[in-house]
Order: structure tokens, then C-alpha cells, then sequence
């Protein structure tokens, strides 16, 4: 009988999050996603159960620790080891300076940094004993510059991408891959098709990257050997200006 292996996918949601999912359940892996509200994950549970993989819905909210924690100890007691585990959270939002409160600054660092970390810390915890696993948080541009109106998106992907190195230069030598992929694109989402026509109508000339292909990107990634391993790959539409 196969060793079980799991992903977490926190930020699992109809677009990159789940086509990360569906990627490593087709490779056997027991697909444990999540998001704060576990029913809206039941179609895509349903769509891997139907490919003949294995899937778990799970309802957390990130930012908590306690949550997260509990998410951790379950799988690992209840499914199966968590061999590789991704952050996909968003948090993308748009104020300029004066109009960004610190209600909002908070929770956009809350959800796109704080909760990194919480993750990494238990999953890494778990990691550490036996020597393997690997960790990927997703980045974006505002990982590597802000914008106007992105101080609170920028500041907060700035501060995961500090995360994951630093968790990469700490764990890489106890044999737990830390990586951090940046999308530098627009993604095919429903978001893009409804509030960029022009941008998505150019989908078929590959404008715009398909969250399947993020999914391939991340599965190579978690298959590399570790004499050539990778931290931080930037996926962008061959027409992205960069």
C-alpha cells in the first residue's frame, strides 16, 4: 500500500487554489483545502472525488491561530502527513494612502503576511521531524514593488516574501523546500473577465495566466531534487511588461 500523503492549500478557491488542489490530487496526494467558509469548497471537492482522487473541506480563517493550529493537528492525526502545504491567500485591495484606515491596513497584513506565518510555523513543525516537505507561498508583483493605491497589498506581500526567505535560509538545510512563486499577470478569474474584458479577450493569444499553469509550476516546484531546488520564480504571459 502507497504512503498517504497530503496538501494543504489555504486560499483555495475557484481559481489558483483549486487548480493547485486538483494538480497534486492527481499525483495521489489527499487534497485538504481550505477557506473560511468550508461549503463553498464543495464543488471542488466533489470535481477531485470525481477524478478519482481524495479531498477534505476544511472552514478556517487563517488570521487565527488557534484555527490553524487545530487544521494541522487534525490532518496530521486524522488523513495524512502534510507533505507540501501553500499559502494562496489574496488580499488584493485598492485605497489611496489617506483613504486606506488602519482597520483595513490590519486585516490586508492579517491575511496576506500574518496568516503565512502561522501556517508555516505549524506545517514546518510538523516538517522538521522527519527531514522533508516543502513549503510555497504564492507572491504577486506587489512582492517586489508598490503601487499608488496599494500601500496595504504591497506592504503586506512585501512582508511575506521577507517570510519565506527567511524561512528558506533556516529550513532549506533541514530538508524542507521553501519557495516563493511570483504572478506577475492577470489570472484567469471571473474577477479579470468581469472587471477586465479588454485584458481577458486575450486569453486565447496566452495574455493571461491560467491558473493550471500556476498549478504545473507549483507541482514541479515540490518535485524538484533538492541539489536544485528554487525560492523565488517569477510566472508571467509572455506580454507582460516587466
Amino acid at each position: 500500500m502507497s504512503e498517504r500523503k497530503a496538501v494543504l492549500v489555504i486560499g483555495a478557491g475557484d481559481a489558483t487554489g483549486g487548480a493547485i488542489a486538483k494538480r497534486f490530487a492527481r499525483e495521489g496526494y489527499i487534497a485538504c483545502v481550505t477557506r473560511r467558509s468550508a461549503d463553498k469548497l464543495v464543488p471542488l471537492v466533489d470535481e477531485i472525488k470525481a477524478s478519482g482522487g481524495e479531498a477534505h473541506a476544511f472552514g478556517s480563517d487563517a488570521r487565527k491561530e488557534d484555527e490553524m493550529v487545530s487544521l494541522v493537528e487534525t490532518i496530521e492525526r486524522d488523513i495524512a502527513p502534510i507533505e507540501a502545504a501553500v499559502f494562496n491567500i489574496g488580499a488584493n485591495v485598492r485605497f489611496g494612502i489617506t483613504e486606506t484606515t488602519a482597520r483595513v491596513y490590519f486585516k490586508v497584513w492579517e491575511m496576506a503576511c500574518f496568516g503565512g506565518f502561522l501556517m508555516g510555523k505549524e506545517v514546518a513543525t510538523r516538517m522538521l521531524p522527519r527531514g522533508r516537505g516543502t513549503i510555497i507561498y504564492t507572491g504577486a508583483t506587489a512582492s517586489l514593488r508598490g503601487r499608488e493605491g496599494f500601500a496595504a497589498f504591497a506592504g503586506a506581500k512585501h512582508a511575506l516574501r521577507a517570510l519565506a526567505q527567511s524561512m528558506a535560509r533556516e529550513l532549506w538545510p533541514k530538508g524542507i523546500h521553501v519557495a516563493h512563486p511570483i504572478i506577475d499577470g492577470a489570472i484567469d478569474t471571473e474577477f479579470i473577465r468581469t472587471n477586465f474584458p479588454t485584458r481577458y479577450a486575450l486569453k486565447d493569444e496566452g495574455g493571461i495566466v491560467l491558473p493550471e499553469s500556476i498549478a504545473e509550476a507549483y507541482w514541479q516546484i515540490h518535485m524538484q531534487p533538492r541539489n536544485a531546488w528554487t525560492h523565488e520564480t517569477e510566472i508571467r504571459p509572455w506580454m507582460e511588461a516587466w
